[in-house]
């Protein structure tokens, strides 16, 4: 259990196999009975919906299953207009609650919809994907993306525990696994030599599903950690998107989901530390150390050729653009990122 303690909202993450069965006791010591609206996807839902359902009636909940189509292009405007009427059809009010039953994109539509319905419902994650388990169940940002930009509208909101299955692990495709292994190697990369030198030791992405919880719980750490010191992401909590910056405009320009999230930032962190040692901003020899890792896990960085101009003008639209500025993440070695502030027309040459 690692208990993530905010200056207005604290809440739990809890990890445990299997507990995705005993769920509905988990989401009755945080909640009375209540509705509860279960969000999945069309992958998710048939594997593990049932179980989240009986659960909750099990502790008399009343839940109800809405379930979107899989992937990126789901956590979008016209998706969440379809869960506000679902759940108006449904009477769901103040005093309702929402579960997030699926990956990131689940996590990010669902957190969306449940800090904007009524302005507000009760909300809880049970996070299904790597990706999501590491990073986007926790720290409170919830977003759908435009045709303009990958989370470009959201809202910064806390759910009120996590929940988190190792098992379901077991179900992830290797592409979907191997984008959760991203995350966890920037997180190394940025904040925790202990945990690179571990990733150094597993073998490659199987391995790794069967130690899970190793490396969960120091991935979780990092994230915890950065998200108590700068809630709002000001300052700090920026380096969390070493990598995202040209990782976000490579996903969006390729078309969401043509490239995964965890590729884009796979790619985003090769991009911006080459051109970074290139300057002197990094160490000789980082690019090449990150590389040897993210290939160890079979984690894809071989695209098609990049329009550069195409990808400037999607990061002119990045939220950490702020005038003619951009904060950029560069790692000062292994186990240690800074933040530099650059001008535009500076970042055209880490493309």
């Amino acid at each position: 259990m690692l208990h993530v303690a905010l200056k207005d909202k604290s809440y739990d993450i809890k990890i445990k196999r299997n507990g995705l069965k005993e769920c509905g006791q988990w989401v009755s010591e945080l909640w009375t009975p209540q509705k509860v609206a279960v969000i999945s996807d069309s992958r998710v839902a048939p594997l593990y919906a049932q179980m989240v359902l009986d659960a909750l009636k099990e502790e008399n909940f009343t839940p109800y299953l809405f379930v979107v189509p899989e992937g990126e292009a789901s956590k979008s405007f016209k998706q969440a207009q379809i869960l506000y009427d679902k759940m108006t059809d449904a009477d769901f009010t103040r005093s309702d609650g929402v579960i997030a039953l699926g990956g990131g994109v689940i996590g990010d539509l669902a957190g969306f919809v449940a800090s904007t319905y009524m302005r507000g419902l009760h909300f809880l994650q049970i996070p299904t994907s790597l990706l999501a388990q590491v990073d986007s169940s926790i720290g409170g940002k919830t977003a759908v993306n435009t045709d303009k930009a990958k989370n470009l509208v959201g809202t910064f909101s806390q759910p009120d525990g996590v929940l988190i299955d190792p098992q379901v692990l077991d179900t992830l495709e290797d592409r979907i696994l191997q984008e959760g292994i991203a995350e966890i190697i920037k997180a190394a990369a940025i904040a925790d030599l202990k945990l690179w030198h571990l990733l150094e030791t597993i073998e490659d992405e199987f391995e790794l599903r069967e130690r899970a919880e190793e490396v969960l719980l120091p991935s979780l750490i990092v994230k915890k950690e950065v998200v108590e010191a700068d809630e709002f992401d000001q300052g700090s909590r920026l380096i969390l998107n070493f990598g995202h910056t040209i990782g976000h405009a490579l996903e969006k320009n390729a078309g969401y989901g043509t490239i995964s999230h965890g590729e884009g930032v796979a790619m985003g962190m090769i991009a911006i530390s080459t051109h970074a040692e290139k300057i002197g901003q990094t160490p000789s020899g980082t690019t090449k150390k990150l590389k040897k890792m993210i290939q160890k896990y079979h984690i894809p960085l071989q695209q098609k050729k990049e329009d550069k101009q195409a990808l400037y003008q999607t990061i002119m639209h990045d939220k950490k653009t702020r005038g003619d500025k951009i904060k950029i993440i560069l790692l000062e070695k292994i186990g240690k990122a800074k933040i530099v502030t650059i001008s535009l027309d500076q970042m055209q040459e880490f493309l």
